[in-house]
Parts: C-alpha cells; sequence; structure tokens
C-alpha cells in the first residue's frame, strides 16, 4: 500500500509516531531497496519492546505501510483495538479454528500487495545477549501458502531504548539504531512442498539462521547456536540451506 492510500487513521499514526522516532533515534537504514515493491513477508529478530516503533518507521521511510500482527486480546480492548483494526493491523488468534481465520488475514493482506511484518520468534529474545532465539513456524507457512518473498530484518539499537533485560526505558533523544533489510531468502527447495511439521521447521532455520548471521553483521562478536525458550539450545553449526 503507497502513502498516498493511507486512510485518516493510519496518517494520524504517522503524524504521533514518526516525529517522535525522529528525535528519539539516531537511523543508520539500509537495504530498503528489497521492500519497496509487491507483497513481502517482513521477518525482523525481537531484541526490544521498542523495536516494534523502530521497524515501522523503517518499513515506512521504505514506502510500505507496515502491517503487524499483534495478540488477538488486544484488539479487544475498546478504542485501541478499534483503531488497531483501522491501521490494517492483524490480530493473531489461537485455536485451529481461529488460527485458520488469521492465516486468511494475511493471506488477504499479500493478495493486496502489503509489507506483512511478522516476529518469528514470537516474543522478545530470551537469549541473554539478546541474539535470536530458535523461530516458529508462521512465517515459513505463510511463504509456502503465498510464494511470497520473505525478507529478512535485521536490527540493533532498539534495546537501548528500552532493555529487556532490566525493563529499563531510555528517554534521551538520539539513540543510535541500525535497521538492515536484506535480500530474499531462497526457499526454493521447498516450493509446492506439503507443510508438514520437518518441511516448516527447515524453512524456519533457514530464516532464523539468516537474520542471526545478518544481526552479527551489524552488531560485531561471534553469534551462538540459536536458542530454544526454555533454555536449550538448537542444532549446533549452520543449517546446510543457511549458506543457499
Amino acid at each position: 500500500m503507497g502513502r498516498r492510500r493511507l486512510g485518516f487513521w493510519q496518517w494520524l499514526a504517522v503524524v504521533l509516531v514518526k516525529p517522535a522516532m525522529t528525535v528519539w533515534t539516531r537511523r543508520t537504514w539500509r537495504g530498503m531497496e528489497h521492500l519497496r515493491h509487491g507483497p513481502v513477508i517482513i521477518v525482523p529478530n525481537h531484541i526490544s519492546h521498542a523495536d516494534p516503533l523502530v521497524c515501522a518507521h523503517y518499513v515506512y521511510d521504505a514506502g510500505r505501510w507496515p502491517q503487524f500482527l499483534g495478540k488477538a486480546s488486544v484488539f479487544k480492548v475498546p478504542v485501541i483495538g478499534w483503531i488497531l483494526h483501522r491501521c490494517r493491523q492483524i490480530p493473531v488468534e489461537r485455536g485451529s479454528v481461529d488460527a485458520a481465520r488469521s492465516l486468511d488475514a494475511l493471506v488477504k493482506a499479500l493478495d493486496e500487495g502489503g509489507a506483512v511484518i511478522i516476529y518469528p520468534e514470537g516474543t522478545t529474545s530470551r537469549e541473554p545477549d539478546l541474539w535470536p532465539m530458535k523461530g516458529k513456524t508462521g512465517a515459513a507457512r505463510l511463504a509456502l501458502v503465498t510464494g511470497a518473498p520473505v525478507i529478512p530484518l535485521a536490527m540493533w539499537g532498539p534495546e537501548r531504548i528500552f532493555d529487556p533485560r532490566r525493563a529499563r526505558l531510555n528517554p534521551r533523544p538520539r539513540i543510535p539504531v541500525t535497521v538492515v533489510a536484506g535480500p530474499p531468502i531462497d526457499l526454493s527447495r521447498w516450493a509446492g512442498a506439503t507443510p508438514s511439521r520437518q518441511v516448516l521447521e527447515e524453512m524456519t532455520d533457514v530464516i532464523m539462521l539468516r537474520l542471526r548471521d545478518m544481526l552479527a553483521e551489524i552488531r560485531g562478536g561471534t553469534p551462538p547456536p540459536l536458542w530454544q525458550r526454555g533454555g536449550r539450545r538448537g542444532a549446533e553449526g549452520q543449517h546446510p540451506e543457511a549458506a543457499a
């Protein structure tokens, strides 16, 4: 969706959020050319409660309207839920029937040429140094269903705005943040595959390993193996398809 087609509530969100983020952050944006055309599934790493604002700012500056997945319970809050719907955000439902409804909404958004944002980790990273964890399979499933390109979005700096490890908000202006979008992840090996658990997990590992390696380029250091919620590490080393 181009900016000229934004409705009143979308423009209001831009007017309220973008000036604040412009003052609050000192931005290094790279890779926006990968977002500018057609339907895309954007998969960011999740390091802070502040990074959806940074991500939305980046995607908007790339010329797209960001459509996030959000917990369905938030959409049921009076006034807030009403505004979220009108800003074209998408609720995530639980349960087999409701989950199918959420998938239908995502497919519709992509059919309309949208930029859908899915946090594959499902929550902020529990890794002590905020490296990516092992992901959930929603983005992989959506990619199989639609064939839309999956764009990795690595960011570092939102944890300086709000550090989830200390639950501390930093109000000072011009906090450095870096956001880099990469080219579409090559998932062609699984084109037309049945979305079995194994297929979806293999695709998800490729997505998360690409994010992990992009983040390492931004922040430096040696990334650990993917970390699973519950304290267990994923498989050591690079997935065979991650180098593709």
